[in-house]
């Protein structure tokens, strides 16, 4: 005999948010369940005497509205976004909720939480609390650079460690840095907008500056980094398919007492000359049996940005294949 089970949402606002235009959203979570979902008044119910359909409900409407709730976006994408997380990567296994969880973002002072987008965001983040290097390489929007600054923007203002070192290579196209107006800082920072979007993204305004002026924030291009020591500091090396051997060698002995790094790149778009290998395919070659270092290979299903961007990573994916 079938039992139901119902959830009550309060705030008749977010219940529309949830269920979409003409239950477009109600319809997404019924597929992902198997069952259909009935609604009354502020209720939505399941029938089924399956425990796991009802934790799959229960976990599927309070993940969407507890990010409906910290998120200051009106994401379209939400209920797709949660529902395809939630998809394990082995066949018939069941979601684990505690693992995403475990792997959300809570930053001291932001102005949203993050929450991982697919088993291998939760699992990236994860990587990141438990060791202290972590390489991770993926196509464009597959998340890699924008948890990293998440993941280190919360030990910083969470105490855990005094500063976020950010660093990039710098690969010319054509105008040499010497050419470009404005001091040193002003020429390099363009190359580091990524990772200060991702900052600003997630912080109040005014707070990534005020972070900047007190030393707490630093831009370190990885030519001066030499003879450094950095302690206690979070180290994050983006686009590093563009880095050199020596390049990723240097970067990754600057680390010093109480330090991480991230190291992020996509190794489908290398700029370096044909004839000078990257640092972040030898690195991950020879560095991936030592204690303390993971490395991680995000792919097109981790991808957040709009659905597009899926679609055109696929479609360039295939193209190489033939």
């Amino acid at each position: 005999m079938e039992t139901s089970y119902t959830i009550v949402v309060p705030d008749i606002e977010q219940l529309a948010r949830l269920c979409g235009t003409n239950d477009s959203n109600l319809h997404l979570i019924e597929k992902f369940l198997g069952v259909p979902i009935y609604t009354r008044g502020n209720e939505l119910s399941v029938e089924s005497s399956d425990p796991s359909v009802m934790n799959r409900f229960r976990h599927v409407i309070d993940r969407v509205l507890d990010e409906m709730t910290e998120s200051r976006d009106d994401d379209p994408n939400l209920v797709t976004s949660v529902i395809t997380r939630l998809i394990p990567p082995e066949d018939n296994a069941e979601p684990d909720e505690a693992f995403f969880s475990a792997a959300c973002i809570r930053i001291p002072g932001a102005v949203k939480s993050v929450y991982p987008k697919s088993y291998n965001q939760a699992e990236l983040i994860q990587s990141m609390r438990r060791n202290n290097v972590v390489l991770c390489t993926g196509p464009a929007g597959s998340g890699k650079t924008f948890l990293a600054v998440a993941e280190a923007l919360n030990q910083l203002l969470s105490g855990n460690v005094s500063r976020l070192v950010l660093t990039r290579p710098v690969v010319e196209a054509g105008e040499s840095l010497g050419f470009l107006p404005g001091d040193f800082e002003q020429k390099i920072s363009p190359y580091l907008k990524p990772l200060f979007d991702a900052i600003e993204y997630l912080l109040p305004r005014g707070m990534p500056e005020k972070l900047a002026e007190a030393g707490a924030i630093e831009i370190a291009p990885l030519a001066y980094m030499r003879g450094r020591t950095l302690n206690n500091s979070i180290l994050i090396l983006d686009e590093a398919q563009n880095t050199t051997r020596e390049q990723m060698k240097l970067f990754l002995t600057r680390m010093g007492e109480g330090s991480k790094a991230f190291v992020t790149g996509d190794i489908t778009q290398i700029d370096l000359p044909s004839r000078i290998p990257s640092g972040l395919i030898h690195a991950c070659r020879v560095l991936q049996n030592i204690e303390g270092i993971k490395i991680m290979q995000m792919c097109g299903s981790d991808i957040v940005r709009n659905p597009l961007v899926r679609k055109i990573v696929q479609a360039y994916e295939n193209d190489e294949e033939k």
